[in-house]
């Protein structure tokens, strides 16, 4: 069957994290809950940032969007993935396959540069805490926040558009539990050294890029925090970027533990550890950490639970 002119498949099939039946219940409710708890937790770091003008900062503005990033990227794999467990099928159609990458790309890319942002925005409260307000204007707080969703959009459409192009023959399954592009790179019958060259070079660039401006941000911050003479006011400032910086030793910690040390685990099976970690897992602890850590943040969602549970007394 033919997809437009470029396709002989209709469909691929999703293999998931395991092909034992027994195991099936297991996952289908483990995934549910960690689902549950990344869309409660994330959804209420994002109502406790719209509702708490406290909170109507450049710092919980980038939180918010990295939340709703959060929620959208576990959103583009696991609903799918529990479907076709509950189903007992393992399809997805060409079309569904293609849109579920492009945007487990963009989200995930904007992850990272949203990390990028937040750190750089933690250099200049803490290097430059008396012209905070001066430089983190309005206007280019609103930069900062658009810029990460259009450069993401742009690294996953070029990522689409190229695949597209590319003809699919008889095999159509895929080892994963959703459609990646390495994978899917893997099953084309055509010519993939175009795609394999703006994978390794978009893949690169979107790594290093934030990466650097972590980097220096930190290096001028604890350059900062160590000139700073009493142990008290070291821990103040520290205790304003901890949350951020577990976050980022996460996801950094991640992505080199899972696809850069040596392994001797199966590729596919290092590839499925890395997505769960990614797209379920990051995403899921995310809230916890910013709210077990952060004074401010656990103060807005007492607030908004406190408002939340008055709210039928009082209608």
């Amino acid at each position: 069957m033919h997809q437009g002119n470029q396709t002989t498949v209709s469909e691929f099939l999703l293999l998931g994290l395991s092909d034992q039946a027994e195991q099936q219940t297991l996952l289908f409710v483990l995934f549910l809950c960690m689902y549950l708890i990344t869309m409660v937790g994330n959804g209420l770091i994002i109502l406790a940032v719209s509702l708490d003008s406290y909170l109507h900062t450049p710092m919980y503005l980038f939180l918010a969007n990295l939340s709703f990033a959060d929620i959208s990227s576990i959103s583009t794999s696991v609903p799918k993935m529990l479907t076709n467990i509950q189903t007992k099928s393992q399809s997805i159609s060409y079309e569904s396959c293609i849109t579920q990458m492009y945007f487990f790309i963009m989200f995930v890319v904007t992850d990272n540069f949203l990390l990028g942002v937040m750190a750089y925005d933690r250099f200049v409260a803490i290097c430059h805490p008396l012209n905070y307000t001066t430089m983190m204007q309005p206007r280019l707080c609103i930069l900062l926040t658009v810029i990460p969703w259009v450069l993401s959009n742009l690294v996953a459409l070029t990522h689409t558009l190229l695949l597209v192009e590319l003809l699919f023959c008889d095999n159509n399954t895929l080892p994963h539990f959703f459609c990646d592009l390495a994978l899917l790179l893997k099953l084309s019958c055509s010519d993939t050294k175009i795609n394999e060259l703006v994978l390794f070079i978009l893949g690169l660039s979107v790594i290093i890029f934030p990466f650097v401006l972590i980097f220096f941000s930190y290096t001028f911050i604890i350059w900062a925090v160590l000139r700073i003479s009493s142990t008290e006011g070291k821990w103040k400032a520290f205790s304003t970027c901890g949350s951020h910086l577990t976050v980022i030793l996460l996801f950094y910690g991640t992505t080199v533990g899972v696809y850069f040390l040596p392994s001797s685990t199966h590729t596919d099976d290092r590839d499925k550890i890395g997505a769960v970690l990614f797209t379920v897992i990051i995403p899921m602890v995310n809230p916890f950490i910013y709210s077990l850590r952060n004074k401010d943040m656990k103060g807005a969602l007492r607030k908004l639970i406190h408002r939340k549970s008055f709210l039928p007394l009082m209608t």
